[in-house]
């Protein structure tokens, strides 16, 4: 029997919490988030709103203890608590084994590499003085990749390494991870579905193009400029990556085509994301839905990809902080296929993700005709008096 009246609890109350609760409403689901303040893109749409830190046990095991079902929009969360949560009953999707190992960058490149899942050459390192003397002694050759194994989150916590100078200021403290600047082609994103009957369904490739300053995917195409066999082979690896993990839910796959057609998992993510904003308006199943299919035991929707797309995300002007303003809004809005999602984040500062847009057309080219222009007219700022300095 179908059932509306399960909790369904979501550790993080950022934009992807919110528009999950926004899918979870055209079935009636009821949906409590769990953050810092209700004045986050959630708390605005979810049924119920809890104060708290998903963080801290005893913050998660006082939220979960009343919910029938429990995920996430952000890795970072307490897993100790989700054990416990688990052992008691409670259905908790994705499981806090996949979390723990995600979430360290370290662990999850290890693995892959247990798993024979391609992905670049990478080694582990206490801190930026043993990397400084693994460069020194040749072990490893600039330029490099180097990650913070935990914490990293929107382009934050890596550094691409390619000098003397760069090892010096901008080599990042703690335990990290290392490896081979590849060649990369093309960058892509595959996300796959998987519930707890065991099926898996997987979306098309979508192809990355990343903002140069922030480090965050600036706008996305879908389907991806590849050939059908790469995207075939993406695809099935991403089928692979989920099953390996065993997780229920949506698993973001980020992966490279390198220069010479090898295809490497850059890393992933165990919820909704980014690179599946644009399935609200141009797929046959959004990806928010999907999760919530999967986490629920529910069939799985298509993932037809119903016409291309483009995705940009609306980040805040550099040198804009404060009260947010959006020009342009109404200009983009006059084109047909033109789909804007704001946050509701007050707000704005410099890269920061205050919403996206999606584009349709009948054709990849048309797409990213009307994606440039809403791209040079839609901007995220603040009030003059704002202003940053510099």
């Amino acid at each position: 029997m179908f059932s509306t009246t399960k909790k369904i609890g979501i550790l993080g109350g950022g934009q992807l919490g919110k528009m999950l609760c926004l899918a979870a409403a055209e079935w009636d689901f009821q949906t409590h988030t769990l953050d810092a303040t209700p004045e986050y893109p959630a708390g605005r749409v979810s049924a119920a709103f809890t104060a708290g830190d998903f963080s801290n046990y005893d913050d998660v095991l006082a939220f979960g203890s009343d919910m029938d079902v429990l995920t996430i929009e952000i890795e970072h969360v307490n897993t100790d608590a989700l054990r416990v949560l688990q052992n008691q009953g409670k259905t908790v999707h994705p499981h806090p084994d996949a979390l723990d190992t995600i979430k360290d960058k370290g662990l999850q490149k290890s693995f892959y590499l247990d798993r024979d899942i391609p992905t670049a050459r990478f080694e582990l390192f206490d801190d930026a003085k043993a990397l400084r003397k693994a460069v020194r002694s040749g072990k490893w050759a600039l330029p490099l990749v180097q990650k913070t194994r935990t914490a990293g989150y929107d382009g934050k916590g890596v550094a691409i390494l390619r000098d003397a100078g760069d090892m010096e200021n901008k080599c990042l403290a703690g335990p990290c991870l290392v490896e081979e600047l590849v060649p990369v082609r093309t960058e892509l994103a595959v996300i796959a579905a998987r519930n707890e009957a065991g099926d898996v369904r997987v979306y098309p490739a979508v192809e990355m193009d990343f903002h140069p300053e922030a480090n965050l995917v600036e706008f996305l195409l879908c389907p991806a400029r590849i050939s059908a066999l790469e995207a075939a082979e993406a695809e099935a690896l991403a089928e692979r990556v989920i099953r390996s993990f065993d997780i229920c839910g949506l698993l973001a796959v980020e992966m490279f085509i390198t220069a010479d057609g090898q295809l490497l998992v850059n890393e992933v993510a165990p919820r909704p994301h980014n690179s599946g904003h644009h399935t609200i308006d141009s797929a046959a199943t959004s990806q928010f839905q999907q999760h919530l299919r999967a986490i629920c035991n529910l069939p799985l929707g298509a993932t037809d990809q119903l016409m291309p797309a483009v995705m940009l995300n609306l980040l805040g002007e550099a040198g804009h902080q404060g009260p947010v303003e959006y020009e342009g809004v109404e200009d983009c809005l006059a084109i047909e296929g033109v789909y804007v999602h704001l946050y509701g984040k007050a707000e704005t500062k410099p890269f920061r993700k205050m919403g996206h847009v999606t584009i349709t057309a009948d054709t990849a080219e048309k797409a990213i005709e009307k994606a440039t222009f809403v791209k040079q007219t839609l901007k995220v700022k603040a009030a003059s008096a704002s202003l940053v300095a510099g």
